[in-house]
């Protein structure tokens, strides 16, 4: 505080080479005031110094400053700045010519500048330069106050804020303090007058010359600095003083705000380690727009809500901040979140300690533990007093291990108004396993995520989703990857289609399976009537035909030399392999999606093996792994991948499902597929963006069987085609060249009747 901190000289007096120097004045006022009034005649570069001990604790102690500063344009001062890169000493500055400035600071200038920045950023300082309206004279007041909140003073005096006033002229400085008597406070308010009508530009003696762009040259020429690191270095500053020849009086007033600087770090150091453990968003820029409004959309919704993002443009983040958001006003957070695979809980669990979230605990059958940890969360919830705080924790499961009973129970026993259920790729809840116990959750805040919610051929599992996160209508918010590609979250890409043919032998088992499979076929709906274990046999035998397809290893081949013939390497490449014997049933819930890690079989890892082997065919320096279930170095596998360390993946379903796999440039798509979830999410897997990212490149392989107008599987051709054709239309829009999609596939599409855009028989 001013009256009872600052050690003021018995004559309230301060001068020049004297015992009472001004800069140990304005040292402990500024350590000690909450406001800084300033209105000076001349002020130079070297006068900084002195406001360069005690302006980082002004700042600390909420300080707001007001300075009016003369006009100081003379032909010297404009001589003296042309020859600031000499060693010269500068004896005014130009506050016109920042730029010149900059070159004349040392160590205490440049503190002042970046103390002055931290208020100009924080909108803490006002500066005003004026200069006599006649132009015969100079604007010479010496004076200001100072205030705590509770005590005023002012001063006025001789003193310039320049090198020779304050350590070579005879100058003296009175200050008056409210404390002091009426006189003083008489004093005081003459000099707040006089400030504020100069500054307010109600002074007709003076006028305002044009303000230079402070705001401006303090971001271009200072890093901005924290609180604590302007204290740090005002701290260095004042320690790196020299003592000898130094009054006492100055001594000791350094002395005194080198005590209040250390205490203000230490103040600080303990709140930013307090705040260090809540939780707040991971990235100083904030939630992007979209994803904001994605909360607003949900609070508005009664906090429930289906979110359909494209693959890519940060679903997870999205979820979190809704999380965040609820922590912000409540002051806990309480969550389940359901994921499909063991992958997808621990890359999860990474998301949710990056918000700094804490106390998570992962349910899956290779945790043991998970149990004891849930049990001691409903324990403290139960037994805690109204003065605790409440408990917050995450709970993060597969969906097969919710779906068990007992863990169903276990895990649907928590606060149904206070938690928060999440269901990451949602379509899982609407399996058959899952979809008759939605009403069996009791949680009231909800969020579903996919860049697909609506699961194929199942409209009973889709109406029973919508009406459980409460999307009945539509989604509660929808971003798609167009709206993603055009605002620069996911990349551009170029898209290659290529025709794969069956070989003979392989045409002559398509043809006798298709004529089966085609007296099931309904040619009215599209659909198949009455599937049965026979159907559902035939379909996995045509798939294998589709997926084994021998003619497609060799245009991989092709597209993996070329690749590298054009870029000299095969980095950041994705290689989807065919899927061997495990099929996409058409017309079959896919209930794979709800099991925790799938092991391959035996035939795919056949293909796998073959694809793998071909690319280190194509250059000895090429590194390839393998992405597959039950693997231990997965998180490695992803990290050297990222690094450029190893060039290509190659998996089958792996990385479908919420994998982030930085850093991918180039895809192929060699396991032919009509699921829309399947596709839209391996494509926006390549598309996230990276600096060094340009531009992706996608290869989609498509297997025509040949099929002859005579045969009675045409028609039924004609309709499998035509979703494949989707997905086609669905890349091919989107890309940088669609045009090379309706060039490649014309010859097909005239001889199915088919039409690339519109997915209609031509008549």
């Amino acid at each position: 505080m001013l009256k009872t901190d600052v050690t003021w000289p018995e004559s309230f007096r301060y001068q020049t080479n004297s015992e009472w120097e001004p800069v140990g004045f304005f040292s402990e006022a500024l350590c000690n005031a909450t406001s800084f009034d300033l209105m000076l005649g001349f002020f130079s570069s070297s006068a900084i110094n002195v406001l360069s001990y005690g302006f980082a604790s002004f700042i600390y102690n909420g300080g707001k400053m007001r300075m009016i500063i003369n006009d100081i344009l003379s032909s010297d001062d404009v001589s003296a700045i042309s020859m600031a890169h000499e060693p010269t000493e500068l004896p005014f500055f130009d506050l016109q010519n920042l730029e010149q400035l900059s070159y004349t600071l040392n160590k205490r200038d440049k503190h002042f500048f970046e103390c002055l920045a931290w208020l100009i950023r924080n909108e803490r300082i006002e500066l005003k330069i004026v200069r006599m309206v006649n132009r015969s004279g100079i604007a010479h007041t010496k004076c200001g106050t100072f205030s705590d909140g509770k005590n005023n003073i002012g001063f006025e005096g001789s003193v310039n804020f320049s090198l020779s006033a304050f350590m070579h002229n005879k100058e003296s400085l009175g200050v008056y303090c409210d404390w002091n008597g009426p006189a003083d406070v008489g004093r005081i308010n003459g000099i707040q007058r006089s400030f504020d009508s100069a500054f307010n530009g109600q002074d007709k003696d003076v006028e305002f010359v044009e303000t230079v762009d402070l705001k401006g040259y303090t971001y271009n020429q200072f890093q901005p600095k924290g609180l604590e690191e302007l204290l740090n270095d005002e701290l260095a500053l004042i320690e790196s003083v020299e003592p000898k020849g130094i009054p006492e009086t100055v001594k000791t007033a350094l002395n005194k705000t080198k005590s209040k600087v250390r205490q203000a770090i230490e103040k600080i150091k303990g709140i930013e380690q307090e705040k260090e453990s809540e939780p707040r968003f991971p990235y100083p820029t904030g939630p992007r727009p979209y994803q904001q409004q994605a909360f607003d959309n949900w609070k508005e919704n009664k906090q429930k809500g289906l979110f359909a993002m494209a693959t890519g443009t940060g679903k997870t983040i999205t979820a979190l901040n809704c999380l965040l958001e609820i922590f912000l006003r409540k002051g806990y957070y309480k969550a389940i979140i359901l994921v499909p695979t063991i992958t997808l809980v621990n890359q999860w669990e990474k998301e949710c300690r990056k918000f700094r979230f804490s106390n998570i605990i992962k349910v899956y059958s290779k945790n043991p533990t998970w149990r004891d940890d849930v049990e001691r969360i409903h324990f403290n919830e139960k037994y805690r007093t109204e003065n605790e705080q409440e408990v917050s924790y995450i709970i993060i499961s597969t969906y097969a291990s919710y779906s068990r009973q007992k863990v169903f129970n276990v895990l649907n026993d928590f606060d149904k108004r206070k938690l928060l259920i999440i269901a990451d790729e949602c379509h899982n809840i609407g399996s058959e396993s899952l979809v008759k116990r939605l009403k069996e959750i009791p949680y009231l805040r909800r969020i579903g995520l996919s860049a697909t919610p609506e699961r194929q051929f199942d409209d009973y599992g889709n109406n029973k989703l919508k009406k459980f996160f409460g999307s009945d209508e539509k989604y509660t918010f929808e971003y798609s990857m167009e709206e993603a590609i055009k605002n620069g979250v996911l990349c551009k890409y170029m898209y290659y289609p290529h025709i794969v043919r069956l070989t003979t032998e392989e045409m002559v088992a398509y043809i006798e399976i298709s004529e089966k499979i085609s007296k099931y076929f309904n040619y009215n709906t599209c659909t198949f009537d009455n599937p049965d274990d026979m159907l559902k046999m035939l379909l996995l035998a045509r798939k294998r035909i589709i997926h084994k397809a021998e003619n497609k290893l060799q245009i991989f081949i092709d597209i993996i030399k070329r690749r590298h013939e054009e870029k000299g390497n095969l980095k950041y490449s994705l290689i989807y392999v065919p899927e061997g014997n495990r099929p996409d049933y058409i017309g079959v819930a896919d209930d794979f999606d709800i099991s925790e890690d799938i092991t391959d079989d035996t035939d795919a890892d056949h293909l796998i093996n073959i694809y793998t082997h071909a690319v280190t065919k194509v250059d000895e320096r090429v590194t390839v792994k393998k992405f597959i279930s039950g693997q231990k170095d997965r998180d490695e596998i992803l990290d050297d991948f990222a690094s450029g360390k190893l060039h290509v993946l190659t998996s089958m379903k792996c990385l479908d499902e919420g994998v982030d796999v930085p850093r991918s440039e180039l895809a192929i798509f060699c396991s032919s597929t009509g699921n829309p979830r399947q596709f839209i999410q391996r494509r926006g897997r390549v598309l996230r963006t990276h600096p060094d990212k340009k531009l992706a490149e996608l290869h989609d392989l498509i297997v025509v069987p040949d099929v002859s107008l005579n045969s009675s599987s045409f028609r039924m051709e004609q309709s499998l085609l035509k979703g494949e054709l989707i997905r086609v239309n669905n890349f091919a829009l989107l890309s940088e060249n669609p045009s090379y999609s309706e060039t490649e596939l014309r010859e097909v599409m005239n001889h199915y009747g088919l039409n690339l855009y519109n997915n209609t028989h031509i008549q």
